[in-house]
């Protein structure tokens, strides 16, 4: 999970000011794939991204970490270019930066490059995302990188609390209550006939969003997506499960385990995609918690000291959300950090914001937004994940009126609605056993 407000995305708030001026151009393909291109004119760098519309939410629970590990097969060599060496050579020798990630309801594959070099960019992530062979040598291997990746997180509390958070809040019997990683044993157990069919089955055109950002021939770019993309099966794209919160009581999740430092998350389930309080739970999770001049992080830290940082941020998928803060604290000093969220709660749920503070996270918002779409590769991340979410790509004026539309009372009305006592749901890690010491914190 990621701090901040999603609009389209995961992992992501901001927008940038080339939206405003930004014309998307959308063509599809015969077979249904979508292809997004955003001209930056002047700009010295493009970006391609190729997004699926799949991930660790569209696994069963044997399935459950094959998504993100078919994504680190992709790098494992093609027809053209044989091996992992082969393909990070010839990104390497453009000096490209290049990735992959995989979330819940997402998976892309991406390199951004000297706009010169697109012609190499765009080749190499076409063909890494159509003709990627799952040598069955190298799934292998990859299984222990994977492994490690797995436990180089779990030493890492501060990265790992949002999976005990998930599995309350949503359910361990539930997709989206599972880890994107995936259990190890599921790791030792994966075939290539799984792969194989998982990629049949969840990677189809109607589920795919190529992006172009940057400075490009158009007419040139289109017509090689067309030629690499147009051979791909037609395909209905992943039905999932969906998830309604039906929790009536608050809930405690513990994960004991020697740390320096106990790392909790405290949420409520919240909004789904384009419910239309997204704007004013926007604003809300400004008030509370974003910046350093956010009610949370003063009274959490600059008034008590027991934190270094906290935050918080709203989660959303077509189906469901939540919003959560998190923050790291001394062991001893967790009740009273919960209970000082929790106050915090209280009094914008009794009081109404100031016109001055409502300003304030209005201009925050804005600005964010602003700072963080300034370059080919995060407006190409926006382009797709919106695609990919919504439906469409979603301008920046869109957004701006919508935050404009919120008012005090709207920001009391939805802190009433959804930080109630019931809907608490708390996540630690820490040397913690004892959960009744902290039932009857989780009152507001």
């Amino acid at each position: 999970m990621s701090p901040g407000v999603c609009w389209g995305d995961i992992d992501s708030t901001p927008r940038s000011h080339y939206d405003a001026r930004m014309q998307y151009k959308l063509h599809t393909l015969e077979n249904g794939l979508r292809v997004v291109f955003a001209p930056m004119a002047g700009n010295e760098t493009a970006t391609v991204i190729v997004m699926t519309g799949t991930g660790s939410r569209y696994e069963n629970e044997h399935e459950n970490g094959l998504a993100h590990f078919l994504e680190h097969m992709f790098f494992k060599g093609t027809k053209k270019r044989p091996s992992a060496k082969a393909v990070s050579e010839e990104l390497d020798g453009v000096g490209a930066v290049y990735n992959a990630f995989t979330a819940k309801e997402r998976t892309a594959y991406f390199a951004k490059v000297s706009a010169r070099y697109l012609d190499t960019a765009l080749d190499v992530i076409s063909d890494i995302f159509l003709n990627s062979k799952l040598p069955e040598k190298e799934i292998q291997k990859e299984r222990g990188a994977i492994i490690q990746e797995i436990d180089m997180y779990e030493d890492m509390p501060m990265r790992t609390v949002d999976n005990v958070f998930d599995a309350l809040i949503f359910g361990k019997e539930h997709p989206l209550g599972r880890t994107i990683l995936g259990p190890k044993e599921n790791i030792r157990s994966f075939t290539r006939k799984e792969f194989a069919a998982y990629l049949k089955r969840n990677y189809t055109p109607l589920n795919t969003v190529v992006c172009i950002a940057g400075s490009f021939d158009e007419k040139k770019v289109l017509s090689k997506i067309r030629a690499d993309f147009g051979g791909l099966k037609h395909g209905n794209p992943p039905n999932y499960i969906s998830f309604t919160s039906e929790q009536s009581a608050p809930r405690i999740a513990i994960k004991e385990k020697k740390t320096d430092q106990t790392h909790f998350i405290l949420g409520v389930p919240a909004y789904p995609y384009l419910h239309k309080d997204e704007y004013a739970l926007a604003v809300l999770s400004t008030i509370l918690g974003s910046g350093m001049s956010s009610r949370l992080f003063l009274e959490v830290r600059e008034k008590r000291g027991l934190a270094y940082s906290i935050h918080a941020w709203v989660e959303r998928y077509p189906d469901t959300g939540a919003f959560m803060v998190q923050a790291g604290v001394e062991h001893g000093k967790l009740e009273k950090t919960v209970s000082t969220i929790l106050t915090e709660f209280k009094k914008i749920k009794k009081t109404k914001v100031s016109a001055a503070e409502l300003t304030k996270a209005k201009q925050y918002i804005k600005g964010t937004m602003t700072l963080a779409l300034e370059t080919s590769d995060e407006i190409a991340n926006h382009a797709v994940t919106s695609m990919i979410n919504l439906g469409r790509v979603r301008p920046l004026e869109e957004i701006l009126k919508g935050i404009d539309t919120v008012s005090a009372s709207d920001i009391q009305r939805v802190a009433r609605d959804l930080l109630v006592t019931p809907k608490l749901n708390l996540a630690i890690i820490g040397p913690h056993l004892d959960q009744k010491r902290f039932t009857s914190l989780l009152r507001v």
